[in-house]
């Protein structure tokens, strides 16, 4: 991500690190303190995040008391940089574009980055199979961010009784004397370990599976949902009451995916939150399991004195952002997305939503009013939880 130009001091030119200090706003900020003047080889500079700049580089940088055992830079901080942030989630993307910089090798550590959980689609396998992982990898279909392992688990089983493919995590090698398992006893496996069918039988199996969660489950529900009425419409009703009870079922175990979860590959979405600046609110785009630039948004924008409305300034920044980053950083930027959606103090808003041509521009609006009216569930003014 590219950063704006911070606030800026170093020594030697401008204004005196006290003067400096007392001008400083006491509000939420990404900093770095430079032991070395810049272009001078140095070790990396000390990196923080606070919910209040001022006092916290009084802390490191004022006058020292003689009794203090805290850290303090004042006698070797040769250069100070301060990215004043609005929102939680501008503070991290911010804090891990920086250590992405300065410590390239210990950046995960440093910021404490979480690896949430995914079901994870085993494609590579010839008898594809699921399992939960915090890791991405190149050929399967991941389905996630979930809130915690339990809840990865809980939705992995539920929706493995929907459909045959085998639960056992062994590198088959089929064979008719192969002892099988309980699910294949109780017809919840196709039992490709006994050679019971072929893999062309066995891939359309998993072919569904991997439909299922690349929508999200909305293929199967959509299927169900036509086979009800059509059974209705043909006057078999025991038959439809049966669809219309499995229906029930495929929606319930939908919804234990939560709010955030999706197919990897398609998870889209954008975080509406605050800016420094007034009068205008920042838009994070998604896209992919990737943060782009952020976008600032005015709330009043015209051209030769007539007002541009909102839904086509909305259009042309759907139409000019660019496309996704590596693996890596989607792993991390899905990480920094888990912590900031499921933490008790988020901020701002979030949209997802399927395409950037199915970009629900009426819903994007309202949310952005909400934001900039302060009815959003920004918390109050204060130290904000970065870490």
């Amino acid at each position: 991500m590219q950063l704006r130009e911070p606030d800026l001091w170093q020594r030697g030119a401008g204004p005196g690190l006290d003067e400096w200090l007392a001008a400083m706003p006491n509000s939420p900020a990404v900093f770095l303190v430079h032991a070395a003047p810049e272009g001078e080889r140095a070790g990396p500079p000390y990196l923080g995040k606070t919910g209040r700049v001022r006092r916290r580089l009084l802390r490191l940088l004022g006058e020292r008391k003689q009794t203090s055992r805290m850290l303090h830079l004042r006698g070797i901080a040769q250069r100070i940089e301060v990215w004043r942030t609005a929102s939680t989630i501008e503070t991290a993307l911010i804090s891990y574009t920086l250590a992405r910089r300065h410590y390239p090798d210990t950046y995960s550590r440093l910021l404490r980055l979480p690896k949430p959980p995914y079901v994870k689609l085993v494609l590579s396998n010839a008898f594809p199979r699921t399992m939960v992982t915090t890791r991405l990898g190149g050929r399967s279909r991941y389905f996630g961010p979930f809130r915690t392992r339990a809840a990865a688990d809980v939705f992995e089983k539920a929706f493995l009784d929907l459909f045959q493919i085998r639960r056992c995590q062994e590198d088959l090698e089929p064979s008719p004397n192969h002892p099988g398992c309980i699910y294949g006893e109780m017809h919840m496996c196709l039992r490709p370990c006994q050679d019971a069918v072929s893999r062309e039988e066995y891939a359309s199996e998993s072919g569904r599976v991997e439909e299922f969660l690349r929508t999200s489950g909305h293929s199967l529900v959509e299927a169900t949902r036509t086979s009800r009425d059509r059974l209705s419409e043909g006057l078999h009703f025991e038959e439809a009451a049966r669809a219309h009870a499995m229906l029930d079922k495929i929606q319930g175990i939908v919804r234990l995916a939560g709010d955030l979860a999706a197919d990897v590959d398609s998870l889209h979405g954008v975080a509406i939150t605050r800016s420094p600046v007034y009068d205008e609110v920042l838009l994070w785009f998604l896209l992919r399991g990737c943060w782009q630039q952020p976008c600032p948004f005015a709330l009043n924008a015209s051209i030769e004195g007539r007002p541009v409305p909102m839904d086509a300034r909305l259009r042309e920044i759907a139409a000019t952002l660019p496309g996704t980053l590596t693996l890596r950083d989607r792993q991390d930027h899905l990480a920094i997305l888990s912590r900031w959606f499921f933490s008790h103090w988020r901020d701002g808003e979030w949209l997802p939503f399927d395409s950037l041509e199915a970009l629900p521009f009426r819903k994007l609006t309202n949310a952005i009013h909400r934001v900039a009216a302060g009815k959003d569930g920004t918390p109050a003014q204060g130290i904000l939880p970065l870490a």
